[in-house]
């Protein structure tokens, strides 16, 4: 693309459960810069029953029943692509859907992002680029995090790109090569918590505002292996699952006492990463008043929270552009980010 516009979707469901967002932007690519403007963008809450499918049934699902489901929820997603377009008037040219990650085992080269493309060009009658992270596992990545890309050409002003949402990764150059990994779990944690007293999530901080910080505890989650790893790596729910899970309830602590020292947990850890600069914040975490004081206190970062609309909407905006990039057959995964043996452009198309 040279000097050309082009209007995108970007459809994204993350680890928390929070809802499918739905961002429709323009892209422009103007004397070799990209620039973009979003047009239009709204969230759409899950029904209990779907959170419940797509965070506990899927996995456990016979093989006919999931790929049901597979068809089912990309009509899902296509229907609500419609009710997008018939509120704010807009008819794109394209669709990028990130899907719902219901497994993530790299190293079994298995990934599955659910919710069929083939379903939402279906029911919207638009191309639609989709299962992003396919190849780059075949090439022997971690098909994640996707999201560096789009920091790179759309947020270059900040020093680190920080998302937390279910897990909090970042993304930031070094020695003119792009460096991108998911730091820890974050809100998947905190989310799973407050789920056993009937909460979907730690509002502000305040619950674990209340407890006190376990050393014992922060000590053991600290000297988990992952974070001595080199990168490029990444976090998936079997690893939380496996360890995370195990390790926090060995202790008896209060809700409030768990909560605290695992946002001490994850504060530190992005604090080892984030040493100095700028560090633009995104994703529900920017939300969480007590997170953000405790990255703050940690990090020597100048932390800049965003508008609300960047906040919340930034992965599925930057979902749109890898679409983008697929259409302009541009790489899209980078190898030094995701360990693949090459770049590689992401993404299956499929159009009516």
């Amino acid at each position: 693309m040279k000097n050309e516009s082009i209007q995108v979707i970007g459809l994204m469901s993350g680890t928390s459960l929070d809802g499918l967002d739905v961002c429709c932007c323009t892209f422009t690519h103007k004397d070799n810069k990209w620039q973009y403007h979003i047009d239009a963008a709204t969230a759409y809450d899950y029904t209990e029953e779907l959170k419940k499918k797509l965070g506990e049934e899927a996995q456990q699902m016979s093989a006919i029943d999931f790929i049901t489901f597979h068809s089912a929820y990309g009509t899902y997603l296509g229907k609500r692509v419609n009710e997008f377009m018939a509120t704010y008037s807009i008819k794109p040219g394209l669709i990028a859907s990130h899907g719902h990650t219901i497994f993530h085992e790299p190293a079994k080269k298995v990934m599955f992002q659910i919710g069929d493309g083939a379903a939402i060009a279906a029911e919207t009658k638009i191309p639609t680029v989709f299962d992003f992270r396919r190849l780059d596992i075949m090439l022997d990545g971690q098909g994640a995090p996707l999201v560096p890309i789009g920091d790179r050409h759309l947020f270059g002003d900040y020093t680190y790109c920080l998302n937390i949402g279910g897990f909090s990764n970042i993304s930031y150059e070094q020695a003119g090569t792009r460096i991108a990994f998911d730091i820890s779990p974050a809100n998947y944690v905190i989310n799973h918590y407050c789920n056993t007293i009937g909460l979907e999530y730690d509002k502000d901080g305040a619950l674990a505002r209340k407890g006190k910080c376990d050393s014992a505890l922060l000590a053991e989650l600290n000297s988990l292996d992952y974070y001595a790893q080199g990168f490029p790596k990444s976090l998936g729910r079997e690893w939380v699952e496996h360890f995370i899970y195990p390790m926090m309830d060995k202790y008896t602590l209060s809700l409030e006492d768990k909560l605290r020292t695992f946002y001490e947990h994850v504060a530190y850890q992005i604090a080892c990463v984030a040493t100095e600069g700028r560090l633009l914040i995104t994703g529900g975490g920017a939300y969480n008043v007590f997170l953000v004081e405790r990255i703050d206190a940690l990090s020597k970062c100048e932390i800049v929270i965003p508008d609300a609309q960047t906040i919340e909407f930034k992965e599925a905006l930057i979902f749109a552009f890898l679409g983008t990039l697929y259409m302009s057959d541009q790489n899209s995964c980078l190898s030094s980010v995701t360990g693949a043996s090459m770049d590689n452009i992401g993404g299956m198309l499929v159009k009516i």
